[in-house]
């Protein structure tokens, strides 16, 4: 062993110790051992250090740079469970990470130490590290007993012997059993012996006859001293009670017996028989077997017959536990003089233990350009037998490129042989197995799951070329429209997609206020509802981008057509309706078959079948005599108009479209049959009567007390307003000389001697009674053939025809405003 140094460390009180560190005051050693052979080091510290306490600067030993423990993710590998050593890795230093407690670790073996190994990456290093536990005199002598009881005889001869039960000391070296002491006495003097282990055990040598009728019990105390600073002790009370006759102890024929037994041995198996005899005869001269002192598991492990001395295997015997078996065989007679004889039995290994294996670091995934020789994994395979059969030799199954390099005694690295790709192998199942040198071998196996890392060199590729959806207007905001989906045949991040609207705008507005995306599945939902009469098409670009660095992407075009849905009612353009005025469409007598009355006119904002219009009479005063072109809506007559037919006639039209469900509207066109306006005027009048009481009934009911008295209140005031007037007319008239001449309205003439007007005149009539309203007007129209009426006028035709007697007599006066 090659030492790279040692180190000087100065206590509290000025003492210099080697390899110490002070401790409230007290010095304990720590040595610091560096080996520079194999990459290994040892330090030495005593147990029972708290936690945090320095073991080594692990950096300046392995002759590294501090920040290489960090940058290098240094680490501390244990077979163990309890890892009792920390690595402060930014100090470079080796801490006590939990209490140790050397009768635990290691039992009664010396020296006692453990072994890890501290592994580095990037590039991988492999240190071994060997702590060695010193020893602390934390430990009293114990004896197995309180009490020891004796039986000696009288006749004992002296310098008889009476072997005593040995203290037992968990520390070792100094601070292990040194010496026996017994009290004071006249009879017993203690001698003390030493076994070829290094163990102590006393016994009591007579030195002055016992005399039972003067003291026939003794107490005695026997004292363990070890030899520790402090020193500790233990003691245990020895009560002999003396007999009679029975002069000689039994002796055994050998000091020491030596056998052998292969571990796993079944329960029963033979080893050895230990004989000892008694020159005393009768009871006195019968011998019984025992084990003197048992330590630890021998008690379990094996059995010796009292009567005949035969020893054979009563439990498991594990080489790799205990590979050595020490016992102390007694033997006794009915006196209780007693001899004792070492039995030493060697446990032969057995091929019982297969190899185990660990890996100490394994690298995945793998870069697939990493190059040939890269360590892949460093792997620990171990054997708990010994020699031939603890000795391993490791293998790669099947044919994969990678091979076992082998670095410190049962260490491997696992390096790759050749370049990887990817594309054609993304993984590797590797599998490692090791054997022992055994008869029959052993051996065990451990598979590596290695994954390839891939390089971004593919981008996201969709489906198609393009996509087309439809989406119904009125939808639901929110509603999901189509899913786009790319492909990517790289792995993991590289072929992560995410998906993204390119920005552009749709009639003046950005894109992301019509259509969304979600980035990881690519489902396309509409933020708002469309409107068909608004806009037809959407037009998007979607782009599909990978995680990749750089970050590779491509592009698709995605149509969204707007479908029409039936949710506008057919809107008449003609004839129009008001609540201002009539319209009426005349009709002569004379019309012949297929006569055209009018044309229903409506449009429908919809589209498609939505917009197809069709046209139904669904009421008509005379059914027979109109028909509605299904089509076009041209009302027309069915069969010649007679005499018979009446007047005034009512047709409802109704417009539907062809949507599902079908909306549509209705129209009420009013058709007068007659050659005369007379005879219209006198019909239409009881029309708008019977219009203004169906429109205003509820009006009328609600309010009728107050609307009659104010009526008749404004009745009276206006009759009276009248009569005054015109008396005060005629008295202006009667009283001047002036001629009275009458006056007619320009073109008035009945031209066709029928007495209907070949034009339409605008007049205003004013009334006195039964005028609902307080005045009448006749409109001009723009066709000779319609009639346009007022539904205000409410005046009677009898009041008209009145007006119009009136204009026909040539002396009478004309009022007209």
């Amino acid at each position: 062993m090659v030492f790279r140094g040692s180190r000087l460390n100065r206590c509290a009180k000025g003492r210099l110790c080697c390899g110490l560190q002070c401790e409230a005051g007290v010095c304990i050693f720590l040595l610091y051992f560096v080996n520079t052979v194999g990459g290994q080091i040892r330090y030495s510290i005593p147990e029972e250090m708290k936690r945090g306490s320095l073991i080594g600067n692990v950096a300046q030993d392995m002759g590294l740079d501090p920040k290489r423990l960090a940058n290098g993710r240094a680490r501390i590998v244990t077979g163990d469970g309890i890892q009792y050593t920390e690595l402060k890795t930014d100090k470079g230093i080796l801490v006590v990470g939990e209490r140790i407690d050397r009768e635990q670790l290691c039992g009664d073996v010396t020296p006692c130490s453990f072994s890890f190994d501290v592994i580095l990456e990037n590039p991988m290093q492999l240190h071994r590290v060997t702590v060695e536990i010193l020893d602390v005199n934390d430990h009293s002598p114990v004896f197995p007993t309180h009490d020891l009881n004796f039986e000696i005889s009288e006749s004992a001869a002296v310098g008889a012997k009476f072997p005593l039960k040995s203290a037992e000391d968990y520390d070792v070296g100094l601070n292990a059993l040194q010496s026996y002491r017994l009290t004071p006495n006249d009879n017993f003097v203690l001698k003390q012996h030493a076994n070829p282990d290094g163990s102590k055990y006393a016994e009591m040598v007579l030195q002055k006859p016992l005399d039972r009728e003067q003291q026939p019990r003794l107490s005695l105390k026997l004292i363990a001293v070890d030899g520790g600073t402090p020193q500790r002790s233990g003691t245990v009370n020895i009560h002999i009670t003396v007999l009679d006759a029975n002069d000689n102890a039994p002796v055994f024929n050998q000091t020491v017996y030596k056998a052998t037994v292969r571990e796993n041995a079944p329960a029963g198996t033979y080893i050895c028989t230990v004989n000892a005899s008694d020159a005393d005869s009768g009871p006195n001269g019968i011998i019984t077997y025992a084990f003197a002192q048992v330590k630890g598991s021998v008690a379990n492990t094996f059995r010796i017959d009292e009567n005949t001395g035969v020893i054979s295997v009563s439990g498991r015997i594990d080489f790799e536990k205990d590979k050595k078996y020490e016992v102390r065989v007694e033997a006794k007679d009915n006196g209780g003089l007693t001899d004792t004889s070492k039995l030493v039995i060697d446990v032969v290994d057995e091929n019982d233990n297969a190899p185990v294996i660990n890996i100490m670091s394994f690298s995945s995934p793998v870069s697939e350009d990493a190059p040939p020789g890269t360590t892949i994994a460093i792997i620990n395979a171990k054997d708990a037998d010994s020699e031939r059969n603890g000795h391993l030799t490791c293998s790669i199954d099947g044919k994969i490129p990678f091979k076992i390099v082998s670095t410190l005694a049962n260490y491997y690295n696992l390096v790759s042989d050749q370049h990887f790709d990817r594309e054609i192998t993304p993984a590797y199942n590797i599998t490692i197995t090791a054997t022992d040198s055994g008869s029959p071998p052993l051996s065990s196996s451990k598979t590596l799951h290695l994954r390839v890392a891939d390089v971004n060199d593919n981008a996201p590729s969709f489906g198609k070329s393009s996509y087309s959806t439809y989406v119904i207007e009125n939808n639901v905001p929110g509603t999901s429209i189509l899913t786009v989906s790319a492909q990517d045949s790289d792995w993991n991040q590289n072929a992560r997609i995410s998906y993204l609207l390119e920005d552009i705008q749709i009639s003046g507005s950005p894109v992301s206020s019509y259509i969304s995306i979600n980035s990881e599945t690519g489902v396309l939902h509409a933020l708002r509802s469309f409107d068909y009469e608004q806009i037809k098409q959407l037009q998007v670009v979607v782009k599909a981008q990978d995680g990749g660095s750089p970050p590779l992407s491509s592009n698709v075009t995605v149509k969204i057509m707007i479908q029409d849905q039936n949710d506008n009612a057919p809107q008449v353009l003609y004839p129009v309706q008001t609540s201002s005025s009539l319209v009426a469409e005349m009709v002569p007598r004379s019309a012949d078959v297929g006569y055209l009355v009018t044309k229903v006119v409506a449009v429908d904002v919809d589209s498609g079948q939505n917009a197809w219009l069709s046209y139904k009479l669904q009421k008509a005063t005379d059914r027979a005599l109109f028909e509605v072109g299904l089509q076009n809506g041209e009302i027309r007559t069915i069969r010649q108009v007679t005499d018979k037919d009446a007047v005034k006639q009512r047709l409802t039209v109704v417009v539907e479209d062809n949507g599902q469900p079908f909306r549509s509207a209705t129209v009420n066109v009013n058709v007068a049959v007659a050659d005369s306006f007379p005879e219209v005027l006198s019909e239409f009048t009881d029309f708008t009567h019977d219009k203004e009481y169906n429109d205003n009934l509820t009006f009328y009911l609600v309010l009728a007390l107050a609307v009659v008295s104010f009526l008749f209140i404004t009745c009276l005031v206006v009759i009276i307003s009248v009569k005054i007037y015109r008396w005060r007319q005629s008295r202006i008239l009667y009283h001047s000389s002036l001629p009275v001449i009458p006056y007619y309205p320009p073109r008035y003439s009945d031209t066709l001697g029928t007495g209907t007007l070949q034009h339409v005149y605008n007049y205003e009539v004013c009334r006195t009674t039964d005028s609902r309203k307080s005045d009448c007007k006749f409109g001009r129209a723009g066709s000779q053939n319609v009639l346009i009426m007022d539904p205000s006028c409410t005046g009677t035709m009898q009041r008209i025809q009145n007006e119009k007697n009136i204009l026909d007599e040539p002396d009478s006066p004309l009022e007209v405003s």
